[in-house]
Order: C-alpha cells, then structure tokens, then sequence
C-alpha cells in the first residue's frame, strides 16, 4: 500500500468519500476535478431560488485537506485516459497512477437537442445555479418596464421540465416566492398573475417514489398555486416558444430542465462497456475490462440481485459505493477480504414547500409537517462543516420566523449582461 498513487477524478459525494477514507492511509492521493469546491447538490434549488448563498453549501477541497499530507488536490479539466501508460492527460498536466477511480457523476442530459440545451437552464453545478437565480431575479426587474403585452406575457411565464425531487422543489419554493416575497420586493406590481408551470413526461410527479407520496406532493404544489401537467412531452424551444408534443405553445422566456441526467464519460476506456452513458463495474466498482481502474457514483453501472437494473443514482448510493471502495483497496493491499457492495436503501424524502414534504423509509412513510422536520434535520446533519450548519440553520430559522431571506442579489459582470441581452 505505501508508496501507492491513488488518482481519483471527481469530487462528488462518491469522490469525497472515497477520498477523505483512504486519506488515513499511507498511499499518496491525488483528487483531480473541474471544481475547486464540493457542492451539496441537494440544496442547489435553495441557492436558485435565493433561499441560501453558494458559499453556505460549498467546501473548497484544499479547506477539507488541509490536514492530510498525502492529499494533492489538482485543480484541473481531465482531457484523456491513457490505462495503457497508467496516465490521464489534464488541462494542468499528465498525473500518473497505481489505481484510477472515476467518480465524475452526470451532468444534464438533454436527449442530443442543441436548442434546448443553448435555450434553458440547467442545474448541476453552482455556477448554473447562481446563473438561475441572476436570470429569474433579473427578469422580475425587467417585467416592470415591459410595454409589449407578448414579452411580458412570456416574463411572467415561468417553466420547470421534469418533475422529480429538484423539479418539484424547485416548483415549490419559486410558488413560495410568488406568495410571500414578491409582494413585499414589488409593491406596485401585481404578481399574482405570474404562472409557475411543472411539465412532466410520465403520469405522475416524483414517479420513482411510492403512489401516496406522488399524491401528496401534486396535492401540495396544486394548492400552492403551481400548474402540474403530466404526461406532457417537450417537442422543442427557441428561448420564446416552448413547443409540446401535442402541438401546444407556452410563451416563456424562463424554462428549467430537470428532466434527467446522462454520466459524465472520458475518452480514453475503449474496452469498457456503458449502460446508459454509465460505466459498468463488478460488485467491487472495477470496470469490467481493466484491472487497475474503477468506477463509483452516479458514472458506474451496477448489476445485484436487489438492482438487476443497476442503483439508482442517488447520493446515498455514491456515499456507499464511496466508502465501501475504501475499504476494500485497503483489504486488498493488506491481503484482507473484500466486501462486494450492495445498496441498502434507507428511504427516499423530497420537500415542497413549508410543512409540506414527504418521507419514504424501507418500513414507514409519511408526510407533512414531520415529513418536513425530518428532511430539514438530515440534510442539515450531511452538511460537511460545522460554519455551514450554523449558517444554514440560521437562514432557514430567519425564513421561518419572518418568512424572508433578503438574499436576492443578482451578481453579474458585463460580459453575462451583455449576452442576456443578445439572448432576448
């Protein structure tokens, strides 16, 4: 084990993990990603929606190392994979390795249509969330000052495709927004008549969870003021007319898409085979065709007996698979016994709005105000640094009692103004 290169590509909660394991041992690591900070993506549509500061769930990985050592963190892009010469070529440089883990997770996956990948918003990094939150602030500002009836039309449209947990909270906290703060931010203009709008493919919202909880939470974003439209399909969108499969056409200028993800492959593994842009690994995350390389996360496909179509990619899982790859280099390099992994699902939760969330554990599920406690508490308790508890905590307890945040500012340079505006 000593004298070990460990490179692990991707910083996610998989790559986090991993890393922050094998940091108590002797081998020398090497954490490579395009970010120079982990992101707690579950609590990206609070910072879209200005409920939190990027900072309050981002942690600069040279901050979470700064006692280990034998952790290098490369601030870097990979470019290729050589396995053959054990070397990944990066924008910074060739780092070599003894063993190569891939946890590069997914990005947005928008089915090959270039158009709605230039016209509408993702949510997968930080800077696509701030980009969210400077674009729909900035089109509150612009409403007020818009004389043509179409544009404004398309202003006070705003669309959410896809309706799973980030489109869902995100419908619920812009619905929030509407009610309770844009009145108070815009006195002289009525918000009433802006129209949040929830688009989603398959019959049901939250359609990976139980049939009560996808009740529930249409339940809850109908009451709240949010349209919900199922089994309704996307056809196309120029950045003014969101075009459905059965011929409709929403005016909107602001459309979000969360409706699903693709992995985030690098070139250079000829010999692996994918399942759904994922990378598939045997039960100890090696990918199938190299003996030194593996996968873990949201980027590897895994079939067992509980997952005959591989797990789902959630973080749960990629702390696990994280965690358990740890331990098992290390049984390995010691001659010990290896664990092959398998996902023990401790639940599934998702959040609407206030007192309104539902929870799905292996034997109870329920939802409402407790619902709502829960989810609040363990996404706290995943925080990573005790500053940002202590910051989110207080936000959130601040919103609770005043039912604002005060943290709308949108933060843009010239050159994003300057392409807001050719983009309008």
């Amino acid at each position: 084990m000593k004298g070990k290169r460990i490179v692990i590509i991707g910083g996610g909660f998989a790559g986090l993990n991993l890393a922050r394991k094998l940091a108590k041992s002797d081998c020398e690591i090497v954490l490579v990603d395009k970010q120079n900070h982990h992101m707690f993506q579950p609590l990206f549509y609070q910072v879209a929606s200005a409920r939190l500061e990027p900072s309050n769930i981002s942690f600069p990985f040279r901050a979470i190392f700064k006692r280990r050592k034998n952790v290098d963190f490369r601030y870097a892009t990979v470019n290729h994979i050589h396995p053959e010469k054990q070397v990944i070529e990066t924008s910074m440089g060739d780092i070599g390795y003894d063993e190569l883990i891939i946890a590069t997770g997914c990005k947005t996956n928008f089915f090959g249509d270039a158009d709605l990948e230039k016209y509408t918003l993702a949510m997968k990094t930080t800077q696509q969330t701030i980009h969210i939150r400077n674009t729909i602030l900035a089109k509150f500002e612009k409403i007020m000052f818009v004389n043509s009836q179409k544009e404004k039309e398309e202003l006070m449209n705003l669309v959410i495709v896809g309706a799973g947990p980030t489109g869902v909270e995100l419908s619920g906290a812009f619905a929030e927004m509407k009610s309770k703060v844009l009145p108070h931010d815009y006195p002289h203009y009525d918000f009433s008549k802006l129209k949040i709008t929830l688009l989603e493919g398959s019959p049901n919202t939250l359609n990976a969870m139980s049939d009560k909880s996808r009740t529930w939470s249409r339940r809850y974003l109908e009451k709240m003021g949010v349209e919900v439209r199922t089994s309704t399909v996307v056809s196309s969108y120029d950045g003014h007319k969101l075009t459905l499969k059965n011929g409709e056409v929403i005016p909107t200028q602001t459309v979000i898409w969360a409706a699903g993800v693709q992995g985030n492959v690098l070139p250079g593994l000829e010999k692996a085979t994918m399942v759904r842009a994922r990378y598939t690994v045997d039960r100890y995350s090696l990918i199938k065709g190299y003996d030194n390389v593996y996968a873990i996360g949201d980027i590897s496909y895994m079939e067992t007996e509980k997952y005959p179509q591989g797990h789902p990619q959630l973080a749960n899982v990629a702390i696990n698979q994280g965690k358990t790859l740890a331990r098992n280099l290390r049984a390995r390099w010691s001659g010990g016994k290896m664990t092959p992994f398998e996902y023990k699902d401790k639940g599934t939760m998702a959040t609407v709005g206030k007192h309104k969330a539902v929870v799905e554990l292996p034997n109870f599920k329920f939802q409402g105000y407790f619902a709502w406690m829960v989810w609040m508490v363990l996404h706290l308790m995943l925080i990573l640094s005790i500053r940002n508890k202590i910051a989110v905590f207080f936000n959130w307890a601040w919103r609770y009692v005043t039912g604002d945040t005060s943290l709308r500012l949108i933060l843009r340079d010239e050159r994003d103004r300057e392409l807001t505006r050719r983009n309008d």
